[in-house]
């Protein structure tokens, strides 16, 4: 007995101790997290953090010079010329950003409610995927013996009698920037979009009819509200990708327009570190209010 009373003690201590060391759910949500932020802190916040404090250093054609001077942000800010790069920038955005979002909702609402079978609707949804499989300056670089003085739309519309001469907007232009950005970044609208139609309740397509609805009562009253996360998700994949690019504006332009990402590409190859380090935090700031703009009209917690 005496025996069995003292293991039974032991048992005792021994599950007081394990109850001690056992942590509270949310310190092991905090360690689990732990990687993760260990991450995110060495390969996004740590470089943007060196990206700042470059932004004050100093700088002439023979190095950098550590300091603290506001020089590049006045530099920055206080250049009209600058400024007429942000708008022509966020130019950019704003039309490939209109464009991506009509083409991208209407190819998604057709894949989502004009195809039945789930494995057809996949099959055409990785016919999208195709032309990710390349490099998007291969894509880029497709469009010039399209768009070119002597290329395919310029003679086809002169042998058909359209046109007398080559259409000499169709390449090195604006024109041309906007097209291949449409054309690289549509799937990015598309992808989300798709995935918050296919979650959408059919049944609620059938109470609006009963109710005496149209279709295209029913496209704006409920598939459009319906898919406003997909849409912002589309939007800020969209507005960050057409503010960092800077190969298509250089290429398709033909060096005639310019943009932010393209202004610090060149700053860079002056050796102008801090300079393009300044507008790098410049055009953060930019995007993130953009971002913030967003959120704050869609909540997008839903999808993610």
């Amino acid at each position: 007995m005496a025996t069995i009373a003292a293991e039974t003690e032991e048992d005792g201590q021994g599950a007081r101790g394990g109850r001690g060391l056992r942590l509270s759910p949310s310190a092991i949500s905090y360690l689990q997290a732990t990687p993760l932020f260990v991450i995110l802190g060495l390969f996004f916040l740590l470089p943007i953090a060196m990206i700042a404090v470059v932004s004050f250093w100093d700088y002439d054609f023979a190095g950098l010079y550590p300091d603290f001077l506001t020089m590049n942000y006045t530099d920055t800010l206080g250049s009209w010329v600058t400024w007429k790069i942000y708008l022509n920038t966020l130019k950019f955005t704003a039309i490939v950003w209109a464009l991506t979002l009509v083409i991208g909702f209407w190819v998604a609402y057709f894949l989502a409610f004009h195809i039945r079978k789930t494995s057809t609707q996949m099959i055409l949804f990785l016919v999208c995927t195709v032309p990710f499989m390349t490099s998007n300056i291969i894509r880029m670089i497709s469009w010039i013996p399209v768009l070119g003085r002597n290329g395919l739309v310029n003679s086809t519309l002169i042998k058909m009698g359209i046109i007398p001469q080559p259409i000499e907007w169709l390449l090195y232009s604006d024109f041309a920037v906007v097209l291949a950005m449409v054309h690289l970044y549509t799937l990015f609208m598309v992808t989300p979009i798709f995935n918050t139609l296919m979650r959408i309740d059919r049944s609620l397509f059938e109470a609006a009819r009963d109710a005496g609805a149209s279709g295209w009562q029913v496209l704006w009253n409920v598939v459009i509200p319906l898919a406003k996360p997909g849409m912002a998700i589309g939007t800020i994949f969209v507005v960050t990708l057409v503010m960092a690019d800077f190969s298509t504006v250089q290429v398709m332009s033909g060096g005639q327009s310019a943009s932010v990402a393209l202004m610090m590409k060149n700053q860079m190859s002056l050796l102008q570190y801090p300079a393009a380090a300044a507008n790098a935090v410049v055009l953060l700031a930019v995007v993130l209010l953009m971002v913030a703009a967003i959120l704050r009209v869609v909540d997008i917690r839903k999808e993610l």
